[in-house]
């Protein structure tokens, strides 16, 4: 996309080195009254419309920029596991500081995911919607006003995000952040920053989505997006995979339900401090003796260190990718069921390589039985529906252990009210080669 964002490679060492990475380089509430052209109602800066609307309602929210639409279409039910029910296999693809480019991949991957019945997580970058003439209106903790390590936007680019991120919602997906100015590593980096410094980036982010057309003037005839963000944002990838404590604690008093910025395994997700935690996770690398995170950028790193790596090696990489996550999906399919979470940027590193890695992963996983492709929110309201017996049994298997002597003995066994057996520890995290490097990705 607009920016490459270092991610974290781990060391092929006896405990899991994490490199400061940094990364995606690219590129106030209105007023309350009729918006023009719309003959519909502004609810005011601060308000919000009802649980539900009838349908074709549309309630603009603030300066137009977001409005209420109803319920989000194409979500299917969410359902409690029966007793002794082997539960779905789920995979969620992500995009880290989604936005759409002339490299046209929000789109395309889109229109990959409405083929087959995916939805996604896209962690939009607040700063993607700001543009540049307006930059002094974001103030990050600990920088000037107007840095960001990722750029601003401009008009034309704001206008083709803005109609992803309403086709996106529309189909179902979920529209995250990846928060604003991607400061990464020990200077001023999110690493560094308290709760009330997250408040106050977490903050901006929602207004910069809520206030785009004040922001943008030219923009002001576009339609709005088709949701309040206040309800819709409920979860986050941070920059690097850092400063997820401070985050997690300002983000649970702000209406987040999960975050996305650990690392683990393929195993069952518990909560940490009042959030889901639903880690990018080890998969293998196949040909080689170690694991490396589920991203695009950790496979690129330990390929070829760089964005252009050799031409010739391209294809091989490209599919060495997706077969390590091909193999991460089967020990979880054939074996504990855990969901695989996946993380990707929108850009065209070693020749788009890894984007063709995901579409064929895509491709490959999301038509076969029992598998569901959600968003993180689909499968945060899945885990808020079950037993707690049920998660608890559940995470007492390891990776790619399957149950012994079958799903329905095993469920059937985390009855309500009946005490889950002592939970089996993960087994420990293989390393992947290599440390990340210091400064910016190209």
């Amino acid at each position: 996309m607009m920016a490459a964002t270092k991610r974290i490679a781990l060391g092929a060492v006896a405990t899991v080195l994490i490199a400061g990475l940094a990364g995606c380089s690219g590129p106030g509430a209105g007023t309350a009254g009729p918006v023009p052209g719309t003959g519909k109602k502004s609810l005011g800066a601060e308000g919000h419309s009802p649980a539900a609307a009838p349908k074709g309602t549309v309630n603009l929210i603030g300066d137009g920029s977001t409005a209420f639409t109803g319920v989000q279409p194409k979500l299917p039910p969410v359902k409690r596991l029966k007793p002794g029910q082997k539960p779905p296999q789920f995979v969620v693809f992500s995009w880290d500081g989604a936005g759409e480019d002339s490299q046209k991949l929000f789109s395309h991957f889109r229109a990959v995911a409405k083929k087959h019945d995916a939805k996604m997580t896209y962690f939009l970058s607040g700063v993607y919607l700001l543009p540049e003439e307006k930059k002094e209106l974001y103030d990050p903790p600990q920088h000037a006003a107007g840095r960001s390590d990722i750029g601003f936007n401009d008009t034309e680019g704001i206008r083709r995000t803005l109609t992803e991120l309403r086709a996106a919602w529309l189909d179902g997906n979920e529209i995250g952040t990846h928060f604003n100015g991607h400061f990464c590593g020990p200077d001023g980096g999110v690493g560094t920053w308290s709760v009330e410094e997250w408040k106050s980036e977490i903050s901006q982010a929602k207004s910069f989505v809520k206030s785009w057309k004040t922001n943008a003037p030219d923009l002001k005839g576009e339609a709005p997006l088709p949701f309040d963000y206040d309800k819709e944002l409920i979860g986050a990838r941070t920059p690097c995979l850092e400063g997820q404590k401070n985050m997690v604690a300002a983000a649970r008093t702000m209406g987040f339900r999960y975050d996305s910025s650990g690392i683990g395994n393929q195993v069952w997700p518990t909560k940490k401090d009042g959030l889901w935690d639903l880690p990018l996770q080890l998969v293998p690398v196949p040909g080689r003796a170690f694991e490396t995170l589920s991203m695009d950028y950790n496979f690129m790193f330990n390929q070829s260190g760089t964005t252009q790596g050799d031409p010739d090696k391209h294809q091989y990489w490209g599919n060495q990718m997706r077969d390590g996550l091909l193999q991460a999906f089967g020990r979880a399919y054939k074996g504990n069921r855990a969901p695989l979470i996946i993380g990707n940027h929108f850009e065209s590193w070693n020749g788009g390589t890894y984007m063709r890695a995901i579409e064929e992963t895509v491709e490959t996983v999301c038509t076969q039985q029992e598998v569901r492709c959600v968003s993180f929110r689909q499968l945060a309201d899945w885990l808020d529906a079950q037993d707690p017996a049920t998660l608890a049994r559940l995470r007492t298997l390891k990776v790619g252990q399957a149950p012994e002597p079958g799903w329905t003995s095993f469920l059937a066994s985390a009855a309500p009210g009946k005490a889950a057996a002592s939970p089996v520890p993960a087994r420990p995290a293989d390393q992947s080669a290599g440390k990340g490097p210091d400064g910016s990705a190209d």
